[in-house]
């Protein structure tokens, strides 16, 4: 299948002025799919919130393929897995951290990713401090996000590793959540490690502040939507295809948004169909340096 990378710029009419309008009215519905599909989202809870997010991805989604997409609200990453287990829902969009633990459960597949070039870690201290490296780090206060975040912890902890630090013993590691940046901003913290792009938290919580990076990681694989197992492979197959020859008016749906735009627009991100390539064993090897079974 041909790799399709689609920026946010080429789409940004998506955000001024309503959806452009593709001629992929009246499309046939797929042959060896159901004629509704339900999906999820991790990160959401509340229908409400759900609707509010992808209601145009649903629409679109329909008119690309013939399929109903009803939206799903599940409470958490372990709802989700099961409601993939049991069909409960057919896609779930999730992060990386999420599709190694569901491939584990239910052997799901990728349909297609949502990349972001910056997707990675850094560390961050004030520009005034002496810490230089993440060495430096051997008996400081160091806030992280939540347990279970990719770039906010699993990564971060498979960096102070590969430092030498071992997390437990040579630092005070402090999980802050979205206070991980107003802990470094008021001085409860020596450095931040989070996502490369929490430097904008931390130019909001401290507009006056000067901070600087002192390590920075390679950079994670893209958030996958995930599809059951269960689903024939067939429909799997020409949903895939279906959706990638309208990939760009799938984008303008995906973003249109407040949400959505926020999350992958601001974030440089790009739609990719090509899945031969992906490679999640970075995100294998940070969830081993942090202790946690897969």
């Amino acid at each position: 299948m041909i790799a399709k990378h689609l920026k946010y710029g080429l789409m940004v009419l998506a955000l001024g002025g309503g959806l452009s309008i593709e001629s992929t009215a009246g499309s046939e519905p797929l042959d060896n799919c159901p004629s509704v599909l339900r999906m999820a989202d991790t990160g959401i809870e509340g229908m409400g919130n759900l609707h509010d997010a992808f209601g145009p991805f649903a629409k679109r989604f329909e008119t690309i393929t013939g399929i109903e997409l009803q939206l799903f609200s599940l409470s958490n990453r372990t709802a989700a897995g099961n409601a993939l287990i049991y069909g409960d829902v057919d896609l779930v969009f999730a992060g990386p951290s999420e599709y190694l633990l569901f491939r584990r459960e239910t052997g799901v597949d990728i349909l297609f990713t949502v990349e972001r070039p910056h997707y990675g870690s850094s560390f961050f201290v004030p520009a005034d401090s002496e810490i230089h490296s993440l060495e430096d780090l051997r008996g400081k206060r160091v806030a992280l996000k939540d347990v279970g975040s990719a770039s906010g912890h699993l990564l971060p902890i498979l960096m102070l590793r590969k430092a030498g630090l071992d997390p437990k013993r040579d630092l005070d590691i402090i999980m802050a959540g979205d206070s991980r940046a107003a802990a470094l901003a008021n001085g409860d913290v020596a450095a931040m490690g989070g996502g490369n792009r929490d430097l904008q938290l931390l130019r909001q919580m401290d507009p006056d502040g000067e901070y600087r990076v002192i390590a920075e990681s390679p950079l994670l694989p893209g958030d996958p939507v995930l599809v059951r197992a269960s689903l024939p492979h067939d429909c799997r197959t020409q949903l895939a295809d279906r959706l990638e020859a309208h990939a760009d008016a799938l984008w303008e749906a995906l973003v249109a948004t407040d949400r959505n735009h926020e999350k992958f627009v601001q974030r440089d991100s790009a739609l990719r169909f090509d899945r031969s390539a992906l490679d999640y064993s970075l995100v294998e090897e940070a969830y081993r340096a942090a202790g946690i079974d897969l």
